[in-house]
């Protein structure tokens, strides 16, 4: 089971500080949001004032007028609470929207740029549970534990000044309770930040499964292994419940130890409080006042306790989002790239190239491996699987750079151009054609989103795939389902070929796929690649003889070598790899 290689950083709740570049975007609302917590929280610190004299000056005066007086200022403090309340939740929540938004963006920019290496050590269902629970996660940060801390923070601050403007003596025995209940938290939040990454590490791996599952629901169904997957998947959901609960239990028991600890210290000093009001040192309004403050303290430290253990759930997400952040990708431009000529040639040199994996370090993938293709010269790479021709294909659109050698088109190193502007020169067609849930059109304007719909149907055609696109219910703007699900195969590939004519590059890669189809839709791509191939400089990985026998010359490898290079028949005059080649793959 695989998981991100980034550099591995335990998860601490500074972690969350790289969450303030995406909140300072946004200054106003966070302003805003300021302000209103500003009035909040005064007005909260407002209220046992406002009981104070509803206690004292309304009940005790006796008189309408006072008593009117006091319930009104009562009511315009708790009104003011409200509206400063409501303002503090539209701001902050607006805050958290944005900021996840535009960290998600950001995430998602930077996965969708990293190089082929990266891809390749990563799971997609895991990267996506990144982009979509972890990032979920820090809604909620921004959203409202961030204005909770900060909120009961203030609070805790401002009752405990009052507090001692209230009764000094009840508020330093009051003070001692408070320590007590800080204690639990800081020993409960280590434990706490270990099994919050644990619990998302799991919930990742049962999203990866679900991705990776779903995306093969062809394959499970043809060999009937839905109960076996259902199991997996099953098991996968049962050990990431398994690790919340042990979390859910460690955060549950801390904050009940807060919550107990706290409310104790309160009920002993409302106790000696009792007993002052009793021996007059204090009237009842003063004690209630203290009593209100005591308790929005202790509220205020008990949303804290919570808020905490938020924060270190949050974090263990921050740090694995600022992890895949940090992954730089090892395929850039050059600080100055060097401009495509607009009239490429489509010349290609390989010279003396070796390339190992990185996964796979001890096989050599190319080995001392040189080739040169004229332009507009159509070779064919064949040999053995595990030979090396798709590595040709990955080096040439520098997925990967090799180890030694160069790689040059036109006689420039591809080193010295932004591999975006070199990646728009060539065209590829892969063996498994990929096609996305969107309609015929915009799935062929892939290969050039500026094209015209004429031009898309100029494609279409010349890759044999207007008459069963115009046969669709509603044509060119028939949804063709993930993957291309509702076509066959040998549509699928014309659809490909028509994106690969659009983009009209000079240099084309060709993974010839028609070793799948029958032998109409194989007849039928035959003929839209070859009107793909004309006047084009052309490297395919040749599994038919029709496309052998087409080529310009043969290149023969095995274990990232050139064992042989010729015509057809010069290759089985010499009655070598080749010739057992064309015995077992290529001759009926």
């Amino acid at each position: 089971m695989s998981h991100p290689a980034p550099t591995k950083t335990k998860a601490r709740i500074g972690s969350l500080r790289a969450l303030w570049p995406f909140i300072r975007q946004h200054q106003i609302l966070f302003m805003a949001w300021l302000l209103a917590l500003a009035a909040s929280s005064a007005a909260t610190l407002a209220l046992p004032v406002a009981f104070k004299t509803m206690i004292d000056q309304g009940f005790s005066s006796g008189r309408g007028a006072d008593i009117d007086r006091a319930f009104l200022f009562g009511f315009a403090v708790a009104a003011a609470l409200a509206l400063a309340t409501a303002a503090r939740f539209f701001f902050v929540s607006m805050l958290g929207e944005r900021v996840v938004a535009d960290l998600r963006e950001r995430l998602y920019a930077h996965l969708i740029g990293l190089d082929a290496e990266f891809h390749e050590r990563n799971r997609s269902g895991e990267l996506v549970s990144r982009l979509t629970a972890d990032v979920e996660l820090l809604r909620g940060v921004v959203g409202s534990s961030m204005s909770v801390a900060l909120r009961s923070t203030v609070t805790v601050i401002g009752t405990l000044i009052m507090l001692f403007v209230t009764s000094p003596r009840l508020a330093s025995w009051a003070l001692l309770g408070i320590p007590l209940s800080v204690l639990p938290i800081m020993f409960g939040a280590r434990r706490l930040e270990k099994m919050s990454r644990d619990s998302q590490d799991r919930v990742a791996d049962a999203n990866a499964l679900a991705t990776e599952t779903l995306g093969a629901v062809r394959t499970v169904q043809a060999h009937a292994r839905e109960p076996y997957e259902r199991g997996r998947f099953d098991q996968a959901v049962a050990r990431a419940v398994r690790t919340a609960k042990r979390r859910i239990w460690v955060q549950s028991l801390v904050t009940a130890i807060a919550i107990v600890l706290i409310f104790g210290a309160i009920t002993t000093v409302l106790w000696m409080g009792a007993h002052d009001v009793i021996a007059k040192r204090m009237t009842g309004g003063t004690l209630a006042q203290f009593v209100l403050y005591a308790m929005i303290g202790a509220g205020s430290v008990a949303a804290l306790a919570e808020v905490w253990n938020d924060l270190q759930r949050a974090s263990g997400g921050m740090s694995r989002i600022g992890e895949l952040l940090e992954e730089r990708s090892k395929i850039l431009p050059p600080p100055q790239p060097r401009s495509l000529p607009h009239a490429l040639r489509g010349e290609l040199h390989l010279d003396r190239v070796s390339f190992h994996y990185p996964l796979r370090p001890d096989l050599p993938a190319l080995e001392d491996f040189s080739l040169h293709v004229r332009p507009g010269e159509t070779v064919a790479l064949v040999g053995p699987s595990g030979a090396g021709k798709s590595t040709v294909f990955s080096l040439l659109l520098r997925f990967h750079d090799p180890q030694s050698g160069t790689i040059a088109i036109d006689d420039a190193d591809v080193r010295e151009f932004d591999p975006a502007a070199l990646r728009a020169r060539i065209a590829l067609v892969p063996q498994q054609p990929t096609l996305f849930a969107a309609s015929a059109r915009d799935n062929i304007r892939y290969g050039r989103l500026d094209a015209s719909d004429a031009e898309v149907e100029a494609a279409a055609r010349a890759a044999e795939a207007h008459e069963f696109l115009s046969d669709l219910p509603k044509g060119y703007d028939e949804e063709l389902g993930e993957r291309g699900a509702r076509l066959s195969g040998g549509q699928q590939q014309r659809i490909a070929i028509a994106r690969a004519l659009l983009k009209d590059a000079p240099v084309l890669l060709l993974d010839e796929a028609t070793s799948a189809l029958d032998a109409q839709s194989e007849r039928a791509v035959q003929h839209a690649l070859e009107n793909l191939m004309r006047g084009r400089t052309t490297l395919v990985i040749a599994h038919r003889l029709a496309t052998v026998l087409k080529a310009d010359r043969i290149v023969v490898m095995d274990r990232g070598r050139i064992v042989a290079e010729g015509t057809h028949s010069q290759l089985l005059a010499q009655d070598g790899l080749y010739a057992e080649l064309a015995r077992l793959q290529f001759l009926d």
